[in-house]
């Protein structure tokens, strides 16, 4: 299994949000994009659907930009993700409406993949958006046009998930 493009960026856009909460300035779209680089026509879709769920207040004009409208400990990374992501079929038989396996009636994979779906949300559903902020200043990263040397967002992880 593997998170969506969007679902990546949302909980990266999420993430900017509450790192630098308590800012005078709010967070700028472009500000996301370029320490992300990211496509910020991307984040605008995103930000306009996160605030569409309730998680971003967002300002326009001058002097706008976004924030977050809850605590990042009452952000649910769970919930966030099943709010993104649109399919967790992860083989045709999760599919009712579509299943054309010959192997459905008799295997036991969609059983085990099944727990695997619900052990993988078990995990998220124990986790905050403040839970991800262990080094907030680790997630605002310095734009990748000042950046000196790559330094990746998480110790041990790539900065950028292919």
């Amino acid at each position: 299994m593997r998170l969506t493009q969007w679902t990546d960026y949302t909980l990266r856009v999420l993430m900017y949000c509450a790192a630098t909460e308590g800012r005078l300035q709010p967070v700028t779209i472009s500000e996301v994009a370029e320490s992300y680089d990211i496509s910020r026509s991307h984040l605008t879709k995103i930000v306009q659907e996160l605030s569409a769920q309730g998680l971003l207040e967002t300002t326009r004009g001058r002097g706008g930009g976004m924030r977050l409208m809850k605590p990042a400990n009452d952000i649910n990374i769970g919930a966030v993700v099943r709010a993104t992501e649109t399919d967790f079929n992860l083989v045709e038989c999760f599919d009712p409406e579509h299943n054309q396996c010959r192997l459905s009636s008799h295997c036991y994979l969609k059983g085990v993949l099944g727990q695997a779906m619900r052990a993988f949300f078990a995990v998220l559903d124990k986790v905050t958006l403040a839970d991800l902020l262990a080094d907030p200043q680790s997630v605002v990263a310095m734009p990748t046009s000042r950046r000196l040397a790559a330094k990746p967002l998480v110790p041990g992880l790539p900065d950028k998930v292919a």
